[in-house]
């Protein structure tokens, strides 16, 4: 008898997950009591760019489709993205909210994200180089690191030569550690910063339940900047830390080179110069490394050339790959690119001072509005700025979180210590109070 049928584990179709997530965190996170509450429906939105994947899903398999139904799938990504980049801006206006209610014990909802973990990993690692559809491009240093990766792999096994299908297997390791480093990541924020537990693992578990995280399990230049962005949040406190690694995530990736001036007005006063300092030799390590690789393969020129033509994030160049785009005339790109450039600007010295529920708040803004003008597949990359999201809809008030500390002392640890212990008990009243 045959007993592989018990491995043989698959998730359902993408609408299938759909349609499960969104009824299974209904019943764990909606509020019957006060359905109308804003947190309500920040959950019920969290689902609302999902149909507008399925539609691109859609029209890249059926061989009848044209252009005009791949416009109106991007259309109803970057709707719905315009709907929350709203809603982030609007959070910064918010200051009390209420702590965040499940439908579960802590218990729970581990014993839930642990079984969603595995069934997801099971599922990428089965996954083939046929199955493999890569949606948008990664970038030359993630490319990089992923070829690395897959030769230090073929030396361990002895695997000669380097395939699809072990490189796959590195990329599929790769995305699923990011995604790992996500996980706790949401788990030590909600523990560490907004002091409950529970809030912790019900983000990391809601993290694990979303569509997009099952669409995109296995493509690693989804998740792999949203990870170091995660935790340079977790470490806010640390300004080092936090600016080693954010300058990782722009060397790797570029894209959090706009979070930049969000996050050394966060610091202004508080140790700007330490994170500036972080950054940007973490920044030049991140991108002396594999520059130093091609320069000894002798392809440096060649990649070189390949690095610095970043169409996608020209505005002033024609789009050349797929995307909202490709449609619509490139020149419209430059006024969006003007107002999003502003809004950067704005994110270092407005609001003043910042805490970090601001923080989280335009961090998501940043990455939102940054889907309207990338010409790649824009309002695709979900993951970039879906933990924020999960963050901004979770969080609990934190008017009266700690700032950064100015130096790492003894007396710095013992003041923090003396502040939480005479500001837990007031937040908590107010937030029960709400």
């Amino acid at each position: 008898m045959d007993y592989t049928i018990f491995l043989d584990f698959q998730l359902p179709n993408a609408p299938t997950w759909f349609y499960f997530s969104l009824f299974l965190a209904f019943a764990l996170f909606f509020r019957f009591q006060r359905p109308l509450t804003l947190r309500n429906v920040d959950l019920l939105a969290l689902f609302i760019l999902t149909p507008g994947l399925l539609l691109l899903q859609q029209a890249k398999n059926t061989a009848g489709s044209g252009p005009a139904d791949v416009t109106v799938a991007y259309s109803w990504l970057l709707a719905g993205t315009g709907l929350w980049l709203l809603r982030a801006l609007a959070d910064l206006f918010l200051e009390r909210r209420p702590l965040l209610y499940v439908n579960l014990t802590a218990a729970g909802l581990t014993c839930l994200g642990l079984g969603l973990a595995v069934g997801l990993t099971a599922v990428a690692l089965r996954r083939t180089t046929a199955e493999q559809t890569e949606v948008g491009r990664q970038p030359v240093p993630l490319e990089q690191v992923k070829e690395r990766a897959t030769e230090m792999v073929a030396r361990t096994t002895s695997a000669h030569p380097v395939g699809g299908e072990l490189r796959y297997l590195c990329t599929r390791l790769l995305a699923l550690a990011c995604h790992a480093a996500v996980i706790s990541g949401l788990f030590f924020i909600g523990w560490r910063h907004f002091q409950d537990t529970t809030s912790g693992v019900a983000m990391a578990t809601l993290y694990l339940l979303l569509p997009y995280t099952a669409y995109h399990i296995d493509q690693l230049h989804h998740v792999w900047p949203s990870a170091f962005v995660v935790w340079a949040v977790a470490w806010y406190r640390r300004p080092l830390w936090t600016g080693a690694l954010l300058g990782v995530a722009t060397g790797t990736s570029f894209f959090p080179l706009f979070l930049l001036p969000a996050w050394w007005g966060f610091y202004s006063g508080r140790g700007s110069g330490r994170f500036l300092l972080a950054y940007l030799t973490a920044l030049l390590l991140s991108t002396a490394v594999p520059v130093s690789i091609y320069w000894l393969d002798g392809s440096y020129w060649r990649h070189f050339v390949a690095a610095l033509h970043l169409w996608d994030w020209i505005p002033w160049r024609v789009a050349a790959s797929e995307g909202i785009w490709t449609t619509v005339h490139w020149a419209y790109r430059l006024p969006v690119f003007v107002v999003f450039i502003a809004l950067v600007i704005a994110s270092a010295f407005w609001p003043h001072p910042k805490n970090l529920a601001h923080q989280i708040a335009l961090n998501a803004a940043i990455l939102l509005g940054l889907q309207f003008w990338h010409a790649d597949c824009g309002g695709v990359y979900i993951l970039w700025y879906l933990p924020l999201l999960i963050l901004l809809v979770c969080r609990p008030n934190l008017t009266l979180a700690e700032p950064p500390l100015p130096a790492g002392s003894m007396i710095s640890w013992l003041t923090l210590w003396t502040h939480r212990r005479t500001t837990s008990a007031s937040t908590t009243s107010q937030e029960l109070a709400v």
